[in-house]
C-alpha cells in the first residue's frame, strides 16, 4: 500500500489571485439559466457573456486587465442569450456561440482583439427551432464543430459550411457532451438521468453504453479524464445533495467513484487538465473552488488546496501554451464574478524557477493537426501532436506560444486545405478581395450575401448626391470606407461593405466623424489624457440626431452610415441615385422599422418620425470617449441624530401587500401601518422625537385590510388609505396629532368593487386621485365632487405601478403581463405606447426621469435577479440599458431626483440604499456611491425639494423606518466652499409642494406652466458669482500700473533701509596669513 502515500508534485499547488488591478474589473454579467460555462479561453484572447439578458459577447486579450467600458466594442452575436461558447483548438481566433435564438455562428476576432463591435458572424447553423444548449470543437479534427439541441446531437463542417451528422436518440434534453481526447468517443450526460457514450461514426446506432447515473433532473456535467477509459461527471442525487461520479468503460453502470459533497443549489463546473490530473469543481454561485487530483487507484480523487473568494458566474481552464512556466505556473483558472474576471494561477512552489522545471510539465497536445473533418468522418484517426513547454525549445523563449490567428478556412470547394494554404493570406470578410476569390471560384456573390444572417438589401441611388449629402455620408463612414469611396466613386455601380480590418482600426475611432492627424493613435500629440481631451473637446465635430432617436446600440452598421444622409430627404425613405446608378447596402430590418415609425406617425402615436428628425452640429461631450464624472459621484448618506429619532416603534406590519411601499412621510409627520387586525396605521409627529411610551399606539382605524396609503401632496394633513373592500378613506389629522385611536374618517369614495392594487396623487393638479384595481382598470377621480373622471383599460394582468410624468399629462404602468403601457388619461382610454417590461412576476416599480424623455423601470429577470433597466419614452421595444443588482425577494422601490438626475432604490428588508444616476448617454445607468445602513430597514420615503438644507449641501432628504425607530436620513455632497450656495449642485426645482392648477382645469386641458423656483437662500453667495471674480482677478491681460507717486515712495523706502545697514568689502580671508612659497613646492 506503500503508493497510497506516495507523494504527488502538484499536490501543494496553490492558488494565487491577483491584486484586483490586475483582474478585470466593471464588467455587466447576469444570471443565466445556461448549460454552458459562460465563459472560454484560447492562448490569444477570452470571452464571456456580456449584460444582463447576455446576448451579447465580450472578447479582450488574454492578458487584459483594469476598468472596462460599458460601450467597449462587442460580439452583438444573438438575439437572445448565449447559452455556450468555446474557442478552437487550433486557431486561437474561432469562437464558436450557441444561443437560445436556435443558432450557432462562428466569429473570426481579429488578432488586436475586437476594435469595433462586430456583428456579421463568418457563417451560421441552424437547428430548426430547438434551443441550442451546448456547442464545441473536436479535438483532433480541424473544421469540426458539433452541437447539441434539446436531445439531438449534430457535427458540422465549417470548411464546407454544411451538416455532417445528426442524431436525434435522446430522449430528453442533454446538458452536457465531452470527447474522448483522441476524438473517438463523445460522452453525453442527458436531463433523463442518463450518461451515454457514443461513436459518431459506426453505420448502426451510435450509442455504445448507457446508464443510469445523477438521479436529479437538475443539471449535470460530463467530462472525459483525458485519454483513458473514463469519464467523471457531476450532479444531484435524489436528496440534491452534490455528487462526483468516476466511471470506467470496462465495468460502466458501477461507479467506480461516488464522492457526495454538499447540498448546494449551483451545478459543479468540472474542469480537468489531462496532462497533470488535476481537477477543478467550481460551482455556480459558490465562493470556493475545490482542487482534486485524479488517480487511477484508491482513493481516485484526492483533495488538494481550496480557494475562496467572490461568488462564481462561469470558470474555464486556459490553455496550457499560455501559461507563465517560469513561475512554476500549472494551471489558470479565470474565474467570471458578477462584474469581474479573475485570473487565478495555481502555482507547485519550488526553491527557485530560475530553471525550467520538466517534471512538472509534461508535452500536451499541439496546435496543428494534419486531420480534417471529412478525413475524421469516414474512419481515419490521428492523434494531435505533442509539442513541448520547454522555453529553450521555443523559438520565442519563455514568452507564450506564438497564437494561431487568421481567417477560417471557410468558403473553400477542394479537399486540400491546409494550414500554410489557408493561413498564407488573411482575407477579411466581406472584403474586395474576398469577393474577387469567390468569383474565381464561379460563386455569385448575390448568393454570398444571402448566406449572411442579416439580410442585405440593396437600394438604387437615382438621385445626384450635392455636396453636402456627400459630405455627410463621408462623415458617417470608417476611415477605410471613406478612402475607398473616395478612390471609387466615379464607377457606375459598386457595394460598400463593413471591413473591421486592422488599418482602418488604427485610423478610425468608433464615433469618430472625420479624421484628424492630431488624434490619431501612436501620435507624438496624444501623450497625455489631458491633452487628448483638450484636443477632443477643441476640435471634434459630431452630427448627431435628437434625444428620442438615440439607438441602445453603440454598433454602427450600414444602416446608419447612411442614415444622416437619409433624414435630409423630403417623402424617401432612402436616397436614390439614378445618374450614377449607385448603390448602399441595408439591412432589411432598418426598413421595417422605417415603415413601421411611419404608420405610428400617421395613427398620431409618434409625432416625430425618423424623416423628420433634425441634423445638428455641436460639441461631443467628453463623457462619451473619456467616460462620465458626476458631481455627485460621491455622495454620502448621513443618519439624523439620535434626538431626532422616534423610538420604540412597535408592531410594524409585515401583511403590506408588494405594490404598496409600505411608509409615507411628509415635513410634519409620517404614516405606519401596524399589525392586527381592522387595518390600523399609525401616525408619529415629526416634531415629537424620542422614545414613545409603552402601551396603545394612537392609529387610524380603517376597519379593513390595508393595500396602499399615501400623504395629500399639497395638504401634509390628509392622508388617503386604500382598503381591500375598494373603498378610499380620507383622513384629516390635526394639530397635534393623534391622541387616541380613531375611525372618524373625513370622506370616503367607493372605487371599485374588488380590491385596490395601489393609489397616486396627481403632482401638479389637487384633489385628483388615481386607483388601479384587481379588476385591471385604473380610474381618475375628482375628490372635490367624489367622480370618476377617466377611465384607463388594456391591462391583462395584475398591475405593478402607475407613475405620472413631470408635466402631469401623460402616465407610465408597469403590468404582470410583461409590459409597460403609456397612457394621455385626458384623451384615450387605452395606451397611446406599450413596450416590453420586466420579465419576472414577482413584481415591478416604474418611474420618469430626465423630464419625462425617459423611463426607469425596477423589477426582476426570469431568475428572480433585482434590475434596473432604462427606456426612452417613444422606444419602449428594448431598453437603452439594463443593470443587474442581486437576488433577493423584495422589490426594489424607485425614488428620482429631478434635480441632480439621481436614482435611489431599495427594497424592504434591505440593509443598502443603491444610488445611480440617470443619463441620456450611455450608458445611461451610472453608479454612485451606496449608501449602507447599519440595521435592515422597512420602509424609506423622501421629503420634497423644499426641506433640503441646502446650506449644507443638502440635495435630498429622506426618513427611514426600521423594526424599530424612524430616523431622518441625509445625503448631501462633499464641499470645500459649503459656505457659499452651490448653484451647480441646485438648479431652479420644481415646485412640487403646492398645486399649480385646479381638477377642473385639469380635466378641461387647461395645462399651465410649471413653476420653478431657486433654493438660493437670502444673503448667501452662489459659488458661480465667485469663480468668476476670481477669474476676472487672475486674468493674465488686466496688468495694474503704478502710479508716479507710488514708485516714488518705494524709492525712497529703499534709500532708507540702505543707509541703515554697514557695508563691509572686507573678507575674512585678508587678514588670514599667507603660506610660503617653499612650503608649497614641499
Amino acid at each position: 500500500m506503500a503508493w497510497r502515500f506516495k507523494a504527488s508534485k502538484y499536490k501543494n499547488a496553490a492558488p494565487i489571485v491577483p491584486k484586483p488591478e490586475s483582474c478585470i474589473r466593471d464588467i455587466c454579467v447576469g444570471s443565466y439559466q445556461t448549460f454552458g460555462n459562460n465563459i472560454a479561453a484560447s492562448a490569444a484572447f477570452m470571452a464571456f457573456n456580456w449584460e444582463h439578458t447576455g446576448a451579447s459577447v465580450a472578447v479582450l486579450p488574454l492578458d487584459d486587465c483594469g476598468r472596462k467600458s460599458k460601450t467597449m466594442p462587442l460580439l452583438q452575436a444573438h438575439t437572445d442569450t448565449v447559452t455556450d461558447l468555446e474557442f478552437s483548438p487550433f486557431h486561437d481566433g474561432l469562437l464558436a456561440t450557441a444561443s437560445q435564438d436556435c443558432l450557432v455562428k462562428l466569429w473570426h476576432i481579429p488578432e488586436k482583439g475586437l476594435e469595433v463591435s462586430l456583428s456579421d458572424p463568418e457563417c451560421v447553423f441552424s437547428h430548426k427551432q430547438r434551443r441550442v444548449e451546448t456547442v464545441g470543437f473536436h479535438p483532433t479534427a480541424d473544421g469540426l464543430l458539433y452541437s447539441t439541441a434539446a436531445g439531438c446531437v449534430t457535427l458540422f463542417d465549417i470548411t464546407t459550411q454544411s451538416e455532417l451528422y445528426s442524431n436525434n436518440e435522446h430522449t430528453d434534453v442533454i446538458q452536457s457532451a465531452s470527447w474522448k481526447q483522441d476524438g473517438t468517443l463523445l460522452a453525453t450526460s442527458s436531463k433523463d438521468k442518463i450518461i451515454r457514450i457514443l461513436d459518431v461514426r459506426t453505420d448502426s446506432s451510435p450509442i455504445k453504453l448507457f446508464t443510469e447515473s445523477h438521479q436529479s433532473i437538475k443539471d449535470s456535467r460530463v467530462v472525459w479524464l483525458g485519454d483513458q477509459n473514463r469519464i467523471l461527471s457531476t450532479g444531484f442525487d435524489a436528496a440534491r445533495l452534490r455528487q462526483v461520479i468516476i466511471r470506467d468503460l470496462r465495468n460502466f453502470t458501477v461507479p467506480e467513484k461516488t464522492l457526495e459533497l454538499d447540498c448546494s443549489t449551483g451545478i459543479l463546473i468540472p474542469l480537468y487538465d489531462p496532462d497533470t490530473n488535476m481537477l477543478f469543481l467550481a460551482g455556480k454561485g459558490d465562493t470556493t473552488i475545490n482542487y482534486l487530483e485524479v488517480t487511477e487507484k484508491e482513493p481516485f480523487l484526492i483533495e488538494g488546496l481550496r480557494h475562496t473568494g467572490e461568488q462564481t458566474k462561469g470558470a474555464c481552464l486556459v490553455p496550457k501554451r499560455a501559461l507563465k512556466v517560469m513561475e512554476g505556473e500549472v494551471n489558470r483558472i479565470l474565474q467570471l464574478t458578477s462584474n469581474m474576471v479573475i485570473p487565478i494561477m495555481y502555482q507547485v512552489p519550488r526553491k527557485t524557477y530560475r530553471d525550467f522545471h520538466s517534471d512538472l510539465y509534461p508535452e500536451t497536445s499541439g496546435y496543428k493537426t494534419e486531420l480534417n473533418a471529412v478525413e475524421w468522418f469516414n474512419g481515419n484517426n490521428l492523434s494531435v501532436p505533442k509539442i513541448s513547454l520547454d522555453p529553450g525549445k521555443r523559438t520565442f523563449g519563455d514568452a507564450p506560444i506564438v497564437p494561431r490567428l487568421g481567417p477560417k478556412p471557410f468558403s473553400c470547394t477542394s479537399g486540400d486545405v491546409t494550414f500554410d494554404k489557408v493561413f498564407s493570406v488573411p482575407v477579411a470578410p466581406g472584403s474586395l478581395e474576398n469577393i474577387h476569390h469567390l468569383e474565381s471560384l464561379n460563386i455569385n456573390v448575390g448568393q454570398y450575401n444571402q448566406t449572411k444572417p442579416d439580410l442585405i438589401v440593396e437600394i438604387e441611388i437615382k438621385k445626384p448626391l450635392n455636396d453636402y449629402e456627400k459630405n455627410e455620408i463621408e462623415k458617417s463612414l470608417t476611415t477605410s470606407e471613406r478612402r475607398k469611396s473616395s478612390t471609387d466613386f466615379t464607377k457606375s455601380t459598386e457595394k460598400i461593405f463593413e471591413q473591421n480590418n486592422s488599418e482602418s482600426s488604427e485610423n478610425s475611432t468608433e464615433g469618430e466623424d472625420k479624421p484628424d492627424a492630431d488624434l490619431r493613435r501612436l501620435s507624438t500629440t496624444r501623450s497625455s489624457i489631458a491633452e487628448r481631451r483638450r484636443l477632443y473637446e477643441n476640435r471634434s465635430k459630431s452630427t448627431i440626431e435628437e434625444k428620442t432617436m438615440h439607438s441602445p446600440v453603440p454598433l454602427r452598421r450600414e444602416s446608419s452610415k447612411v442614415e444622416s444622409a437619409n433624414l435630409t430627404s423630403n417623402n424617401q425613405n432612402y436616397i436614390t441615385n439614378a445618374g450614377e446608378g449607385k448603390r448602399i447596402s441595408v439591412p432589411e430590418d432598418k426598413l421595417s422599422e422605417e415603415r413601421r415609425k411611419n404608420i405610428l406617425n400617421e395613427s398620431g402615436i409618434i409625432k416625430k418620425s425618423s424623416t423628420d428628425v433634425s441634423i445638428t452640429t455641436s460639441t461631443k461631450r467628453t463623457s462619451t470617449v473619456f467616460g462620465r464624472v458626476s458631481k455627485f459621484r460621491h455622495l454620502k448618506g448621513t443618519p439624523g441624530h439620535k434626538s431626532t429619532h422616534i423610538e420604540n416603534v412597535r408592531n410594524i406590519s409585515r401583511q403590506i401587500p408588494g405594490e404598496c411601499n409600505g411608509f409615507h412621510a411628509n415635513h410634519e409627520r409620517v404614516a405606519v401601518p401596524l399589525s392586527g387586525p381592522g387595518g390600523k396605521i399609525a401616525i408619529f409627529e415629526l416634531n415629537q422625537p424620542g422614545r414613545l411610551p409603552d402601551g396603545v399606539i394612537p392609529s387610524l382605524v380603517n376597519g379593513n385590510n390595508i393595500m396602499d396609503f399615501q400623504w395629500d401632496p399639497f395638504n401634509p394633513k390628509r392622508l388617503a388609505v386604500a382598503c381591500d373592500d375598494g373603498i378610499v378613506k380620507l383622513w384629516y389629522i390635526n394639530d397635534g396629532g393623534l391622541k387616541e385611536p380613531t375611525n372618524a374618517h373625513e370622506k370616503e369614495l367607493v372605487a371599485h368593487f374588488d380590491k385596490i392594487y395601489f393609489i397616486r396623487f396627481h403632482p401638479l393638479a389637487e384633489d385628483i386621485l388615481l386607483t388601479a384595481s384587481y379588476d385591471m382598470t385604473i380610474k381618475i377621480w375628482n375628490l372635490h365632487t367624489m367622480e370618476e373622471k377617466c377611465l384607463l383599460l388594456g391591462h391583462t394582468d395584475q398591475i405593478f405601478d402607475f407613475a405620472w410624468s413631470p408635466c402631469g399629462k401623460l402616465g407610465a404602468s408597469v403590468c404582470k403581463d410583461g409590459k409597460i403601457r403609456i397612457f394621455n388619461p385626458r384623451k384615450s382610454e387605452i395606451a397611446i405606447l406599450e413596450g416590453n417590461g420586466p420579465v419576472g412576476t414577482r413584481g415591478a416599480r416604474i418611474s420618469f426621469a430626465l423630464e419625462g424623455q425617459y423611463i426607469v423601470c425596477t423589477g426582476f429577470d426570469k431568475v428572480s435577479e433585482r434590475q434596473i433597466s432604462v427606456y426612452n419614452v417613444h422606444k419602449l421595444s428594448t431598453p437603452l440599458n439594463t443593470m443587474s443588482l442581486d437576488v433577493s425577494p423584495s422589490i426594489l422601490i424607485p425614488f428620482y431626483d429631478e434635480d441632480s438626475s439621481t436614482l435611489f432604490v431599495t427594497g424592504k428588508g434591505d440593509s443598502t440604499i443603491y444610488c445611480y444616476e440617470i443619463t441620456d448617454e450611455e450608458p445611461y445607468i451610472c453608479a454612485l456611491s451606496h449608501h449602507r445602513c447599519n440595521s435592515l430597514h422597512q420602509g424609506l420615503s423622501f421629503l420634497s425639494k423644499n426641506h433640503c438644507d441646502v446650506a449644507n449641501v443638502e440635495f435630498s432628504k429622506a426618513y427611514r423606518l426600521t423594526n424599530t425607530t424612524i430616523e431622518p436620513l441625509s445625503f448631501t455632497v462633499p464641499r470645500i466652499k459649503s459656505e457659499l450656495f452651490q448653484d451647480d449642485l441646485f438648479p431652479p426645482t420644481r415646485v412640487t409642494w403646492k398645486p399649480i392648477m385646479s381638477p377642473d382645469d385639469w380635466f378641461a386641458s387647461n395645462d399651465k406652466r410649471v413653476v420653478k423656483i431657486s433654493l438660493q437662500p437670502k444673503g448667501m453667495d452662489t459659488l458661480s458669482s465667485i469663480q468668476v471674480c476670481q477669474h476676472k482677478k487672475s486674468d493674465p491681460g488686466q496688468f495694474v500700473v503704478k502710479t508716479e507717486n507710488e514708485k516714488t515712495k518705494q524709492q525712497q523706502i529703499q534709500k532708507a533701509v540702505s543707509a541703515r545697514l554697514e557695508y563691509n568689502t572686507k573678507l575674512e580671508q585678508d587678514e588670514m596669513e599667507g603660506v610660503d612659497e617653499n612650503e608649497w613646492q614641499d
